[in-house]
């Protein structure tokens, strides 16, 4: 029993690493320009081991990024920035993608990404002088997933806020939450943001892959400094599967290249066979884990 097991944990996991080299094809995306502006692919809300619930090291997760055709990533560790500093440090020695230093300010009520900051901010304080500090640091403040239990936003702190992410995965799950994240975001004149908040990959209940939900930057320079000018002045364009935010001269120029939508939402489908091969890959490990821990050697 135990040399059946065993024999059929290393075919499992043959067939699951074979099947998802096959299925994992890098998302393209062409070098594009409308109306006299660079577009970048960007997701400004990525998590990294260690200290913010994700797997893949700083320089992993870099290449991943750069494996799902990000052009710029914002790391934002939860309450420290130093992650994010070695994944900008990494980014640097390849050259891309561009990598700005963040933090996700968890804090009672809200959650807000600091995007552009040098150093980390208190968590404990209302989100209105929080807000002041990310400015005080010339970055940009974006409400995270400001479904109803992450929205403590007052009025003076509305007033200060430069984005919100109208599109996350949480929305694209649930048509309540994606509900409220556009009441929240029709609150005041907020940049329009779409993050995956990537913390540990395709199979978390919650969350998405890298990339799922992306921002697109319409920016004068492929630098951070344009590219936090760019958020700034409100140029970007986000898509849902049924809707499209941002600045209104933005969306007709990407309507009338007719491109950005579909590379907008060419991600998206469903990766049967990817699933498929990580299903496949925990019954093999599982049965190469009970055959190697003695649990079934009285039937050999």
């Amino acid at each position: 029993m135990v040399r059946i097991l065993r024999w059929a944990a290393w075919c499992l996991l043959f067939v699951s690493i074979g099947i998802g080299t096959i299925s994992d094809r890098p998302r393209q995306n062409p070098q594009l320009m409308l109306g006299g502006y660079h577009v970048l692919a960007a997701d400004f809300h990525i998590h990294s081991f260690p200290l913010s619930w994700g797997v893949l090291s700083p320089w992993d997760t870099v290449m991943e990024a750069r494996r799902q055709a990000l052009d710029v990533i914002a790391m934002t560790p939860h309450n420290h920035t130093w992650v994010a500093k070695v994944g900008q440090w990494s980014a640097r020695l390849s050259g891309n993608p561009i990598v700005i230093v963040g933090e996700e300010i968890h804090s009672i009520g809200y959650h807000l990404l600091a995007v552009g900051i040098r150093n980390s901010i208190a968590w404990r304080q209302p989100a209105s002088k929080a807000i002041d500090e990310v400015h005080r640091q010339g970055g940009v403040a974006i409400a995270a997933h400001p479904i109803a239990s992450y929205a403590a936003y007052d009025a003076e702190a509305m007033r200060k806020l430069d984005a919100a992410e109208v599109v996350h995965p949480v929305g694209l799950r649930n048509e309540a939450f994606a509900d409220q994240l556009r009441q929240f975001f029709r609150r005041t004149r907020l940049t329009a943001i779409g993050d995956s908040d990537y913390h540990i990959g395709p199979l978390s209940p919650q969350l998405g892959e890298m990339g799922l939900c992306r921002t697109y930057v319409f920016v004068h320079e492929r630098t951070e400094e344009g590219i936090l000018d760019a958020l700034r002045k409100g140029r970007t364009v986000v898509y849902d599967r049924e809707h499209v935010y941002g600045d209104p001269a933005m969306i007709q120029l990407a309507d009338e290249n007719g491109r950005l939508r579909k590379l907008a939402l060419s991600g998206r489908e469903p990766n049967f066979a990817g699933l498929f091969s990580g299903i496949v890959g925990v019954f093999g490990l599982l049965a190469w884990t009970l055959t190697s821990g003695g649990v079934w050697r009285r039937f050999d």
